[in-house]
């Protein structure tokens, strides 16, 4: 196929890109700078109409990203290239099969009473990400896009993930708001082959995720390399109503449990092979 790759330059775009590469596709990066693979055309998402004429399938992977404070201006900034970009795209996508990337962070705040499916209720997201990711998925959803909703997506070149984490560590002790809870995190290659797989599905949301949920206070003991401590959950909310870096964004990502059912992804095909022991190994220094 040829495949139109958007935000190839970015974590989990290059990692589509090269393995659409790797699988024998021709690949086409579209975005502000060129991706790992393939040929460029340039595309700023925020503003421009892309380039996707002779595509075969369009993986958009294209956004604004991160946890902002809040502020008509940047959400302004987001929804420029997370609704947008969006409806620019699909515009000019036409027929072609597109697979949208969204997060579950689309997902109403917890606590969750069990594994999230798709059903879950969409709203009341903490930042201006998760509105305009609603807000595009919603446009990707209308247009009979399959949609797959990731969440914590971790690998190599990860520039989000595992840095924000880092914060919660003082004193060569990482301090988290308790109880001890499971989550679901999404080893990039996992994401990866979900979005070149998801080209033949019908439209529609999917959870992605690994195989089988983490706990918490293991995943973070191993990856941070230090001992884990509980503080009040009270506590570190009030903290982040008045903190500069600690957002309740931030602290629903570490309490609220969320496992995403992947029940929808499973019956499509979809087998999650990665998993965060591999990442350990190859990221984790011999003591």
């Amino acid at each position: 196929m040829r495949v139109v790759v958007t935000g190839a330059s970015g974590f989990c775009g290059a990692a589509v890109a090269r393995l659409a590469a790797a699988a024998g596709h021709e690949v086409v990066c579209l975005g502000r700078r060129p991706g790992p693979v393939g040929t460029h055309v340039p595309w700023d998402a925020g503003r421009d109409v892309p380039v996707v004429a002779g595509a075969d399938a369009v993986v958009h992977l294209a956004a604004a990203v991160g946890d902002p404070r809040a502020g008509r201006v940047v959400e302004a900034a987001y929804r420029a290239v997370n609704v947008g970009g969006t409806a620019r795209l699909l515009k000019a996508a036409g027929g072609v099969p597109v697979v949208w990337v969204s997060s579950a962070s689309v997902y109403r705040p917890g606590p969750y009473d069990g594994a999230v499916r798709e059903d879950h209720p969409v709203g009341a997201q903490r930042n201006a990400y998760g509105r305009t990711k609603a807000a595009g998925e919603r446009l990707a959803l209308d247009a009979g896009a399959v949609v797959v909703r990731p969440r914590a997506v971790y690998g190599d070149g990860d520039r989000h993930l595992l840095p924000r984490l880092r914060r919660v560590v003082r004193g060569g002790t990482a301090w988290l708001p308790g109880p001890d809870v499971a989550m679901s995190l999404t080893a990039v290659e996992n994401l990866a082959s979900a979005c070149l797989t998801a080209v033949g599905w019908p439209g529609g949301a999917y959870n992605i995720a690994d195989a089988e949920p983490y706990r918490r206070d293991d995943v973070l003991g191993r990856a941070l390399g230090v001992p884990v401590r509980h503080v009040p959950v009270r506590l570190v909310r009030g903290l982040a109503s008045v903190s500069p870096v600690l957002s309740r964004y931030a602290v629903d990502q570490l309490t609220d449990g969320m496992v995403l059912d992947l029940g929808r992804a499973w019956e499509r095909g979809y087998r999650p092979r990665a998993a965060l022991s591999d990442y350990l190994v190859r990221t984790t220094p011999e003591r």
